[in-house]
């Protein structure tokens, strides 16, 4: 009996991750995300960089970055490839933890952050986003 759960293909991944950023199906790029990888029928490990294919992907749907569902997804997919116990976790969490994993927060000292907007940035060369941190108690 195993006790291992089977490794999820790519394209188990990548719809995963998908059906996570855009439930209704409402975004119109993330069909063709899908449509990219349906044959993927290999396992997620046997993928050597799949950070690199998925951001192929996402350069070629969408390559002024305005559709965020697709640079979401992707980052999804990125975040289960690497977390693959957590394909069955709930969505507002694998949205949550893809987000921190993807979008590193920079933090200012409190000094100097005030009340603005904190900046958000993507890996190294990517654009920085900002926005508005809601601080827990």
């Amino acid at each position: 009996m195993p006790t291992e759960p089977d490794v999820p293909t790519v394209s188990q991944v990548v719809h995963r991750a998908a059906t996570v950023c855009d439930p209704e199906g409402d975004d119109e790029g993330l069909p063709r995300l899908l449509e990219r990888f349906e044959d993927h029928d290999e396992p997620i490990t046997a993928e050597t960089d799949v950070e690199s294919m998925l951001a192929e992907s996402t350069r070629t749907l969408d390559p002024e970055g305005e559709r965020p569902a697709i640079r979401m997804a992707a980052a999804e997919a990125t975040y289960l490839a690497h977390r693959r116990t957590q394909i069955s976790s709930e969505r507002e969490e694998l949205l949550r933890l893809a987000a921190r994993a993807e979008f590193r927060a920079i933090r200012r000292p409190p000094w100097r952050s005030g009340s603005g907007p904190k900046a958000l940035s993507s890996r190294p060369g990517g654009r920085q986003l900002a926005v508005r941190v809601a601080v827990g108690g």
